[in-house]
């Protein structure tokens, strides 16, 4: 197939990019900019010059493809409701030009309920921050079952790791730092769901060429880590202390990551496995952070 691929330069589409070419496809890349597009020319990507407040480059890239993977979102959480609406216009622009074709995006499984165990049917929360790109998943459904389209939303864990990251794990590292201590909240048993980038990547090649009618969620997770083992990972890393305090003192230290630190996102995929005939093969969370990140 022919995929046009936003975001395909980022961490994570890069790793999407590549495992796409890998397997006979052929990989639209936007780029915004010179550098992203000799990254995608480096790939073996075809580049599509554009960015995703350019409707019309949006509109060119879906109708020369037979597929979108949506990656690309603006990262200026100082103008989020823009942001978000940019990526809502992004989709349903696409989505016109790929009736009965794949259209794939990304959430995240942060935007699920806290303290329970989630699965692909679980419903979303949209009203506070973290949930907030749910509104882009929602639009997604509702355009599958009145154009057509085939969507898919792939719910990605909060920590996608791998070298290179700038993610998560690397900025709670920073933080950590200057907090002089790798905290985690109370005894640390809440869990995060995490993933390695490339076993996304396989996930995502997967997710665009099994798509089916109707509108499916997937949730891309590898292992579920309670936040005192990747703190703890952290910590060793950058020789401080990794401790449990209480949520207030971690909000202190950490700022608004440290709300983000404190919440229990478990999740079960089975049913992502089983439809799409995947697993994990690549380095878990505490393993990666002691083999590659803070070097």
């Amino acid at each position: 197939m022919r995929i046009f691929v936003t975001g395909a330069a980022g961490f994570i589409g890069r790793a999407v990019t590549q495992e796409l070419i890998q397997h006979g496809h052929t990989v639209i890349g936007l780029a915004r900019n010179e550098k992203n597009a000799e990254i995608l020319r480096g790939l073996g990507a075809e580049v599509h010059q554009g960015d995703l407040e350019d409707i019309e480059s949006l509109r060119s890239g879906a109708k020369a493809a037979d597929a979108v993977i949506h990656l690309g979102f603006i990262h200026d959480f100082t103008k989020f409701a823009h942001s978000l609406a940019v990526d809502r216009a992004s989709i349903q622009t696409m989505s016109e030009e790929l009736v009965g074709k794949p259209l794939i995006i990304v959430g995240g499984t942060m935007g699920l309920p806290s303290g329970v165990l989630s699965t692909e049917d679980t419903e979303p929360e949209i009203d506070d921050y973290l949930g907030a790109r749910n509104h882009s998943s929602a639009l997604l459904f509702k355009l599958s079952k009145e154009t057509g389209v085939l969507g898919a939303v792939v719910r990605l864990a909060p920590t996608v790791h791998g070298k290179e990251d700038q993610g998560f794990m690397t900025m709670m590292g920073g933080l950590s730092k200057q907090a002089g201590g790798s905290y985690y909240v109370d005894d640390g048993s809440n869990q995060w769901p995490a993933i390695h980038r490339l076993d996304a990547a396989v996930l995502l090649r997967l997710a665009v060429e099994k798509a089916a009618p109707g509108g499916v969620t997937y949730i891309a997770a590898a292992e579920n880590v309670p936040s005192k083992d990747f703190m703890t990972a952290i910590g060793k890393k950058l020789n401080i202390p990794a401790e449990g305090k209480s949520q207030a003192e971690v909000d202190q230290a950490l700022g608004f990551f440290g709300h983000l630190l404190g919440r229990d996102n478990p999740v079960s995929n089975e049913k992502t496995r089983k439809e799409l005939g995947w697993a994990p093969t690549q380095i878990g969370l505490v393993a990666d952070l002691e083999q590659n990140y803070f070097l």
